[in-house]
């Protein structure tokens, strides 16, 4: 099929054009996607500066916040570990190295004995050489938690969660507060601390794994690419201009 617009002549071929415009759908949708996601990373990174600035909380006053604005929450206070319970959270990389993420469970000593405990990620180590091998695990009694609260702790999960040992630690895949807390007989706040400085393990986690300037990177890469997509289609369907008749 043959159109004539802006003084030249088109060729049209639908076949062409349906994968051409599903291609730029596609294109234009991952662009998209990348700007919302650079959008939750400041957001993200904003209720966290917000939090530090109303100063730290302990688990007695992160209780008093609602549930769905405790993401990010500022946490500092005395940490009672109820031995001998330590989770390994497994396939985490650092610098290339495989090894795990050492979560507890801690009891604020300020609160009151009721209060629920909650989880502390206190940062990695690394992997024996051996899978049948875990790697001994040491932690004081008392510890100070500082560190930033997560509500958002899932990730994908493939086989079996938890292992069924016969003593501690327990490897584990992702980290469900409930189900953690049916080992220690103990309730568990929804979400994690990701302890920031003071302990015996690496500390890695960052509040957002790419920074929002990369997903807008990222969500210009996608645009352009579309409209190239559109650029390459128009100048292989073009033709020759007409010609004017001549006087």
């Amino acid at each position: 099929m043959t159109i004539i617009a802006f003084n030249r002549y088109w060729v049209v071929r639908w076949p062409w054009v349906c994968v051409n415009f599903l291609a730029v759908l596609l294109l234009l949708g991952l662009s998209l996607w990348q700007w919302q996601r650079a959008q939750e990373k400041y957001q993200t990174l904003e209720r966290i500066a917000d939090w530090k600035k109303l100063g730290a909380a302990n688990v007695f006053s992160l209780l008093a916040t609602s549930a769905d604005n405790r993401d990010g929450v500022y946490m500092e206070f005395s940490g009672r570990w109820l031995a001998p319970a330590v989770w390994l959270l497994d396939n985490r990389l650092v610098n290339g190295r495989a090894g795990y993420d050492v979560l507890i469970a801690v009891k604020d000593t300020s609160s009151p004995e009721t209060t629920p405990a909650i989880l502390l990620n206190l940062g990695w180590v690394a992997a024996p050489a051996s899978r049948a091998s875990l790697p001994v695990i040491e932690v004081p009694p008392v510890l100070t938690v500082q560190g930033i609260f997560r509500t958002r702790t899932k990730g994908v999960l493939l086989g079996t969660n938890i292992e069924n040992n016969d003593h501690w630690p327990i490897r584990i895949q992702q980290v469900d507060s409930s189900l953690l807390s049916n080992a220690i007989d103990t309730s568990l706040v929804p979400g994690v601390v990701y302890q920031e400085k003071n302990s015996p393990f690496v500390i890695h986690y960052r509040p957002v794994m790419l920074p929002p300037e990369r997903h807008k990177a990222y969500a210009l890469q996608w645009f352009l690419l579309a409209l190239a997509v559109v650029v390459v289609a128009l100048a292989a369907s073009g033709g020759k201009k007409i010609q004017e008749p001549q006087q």
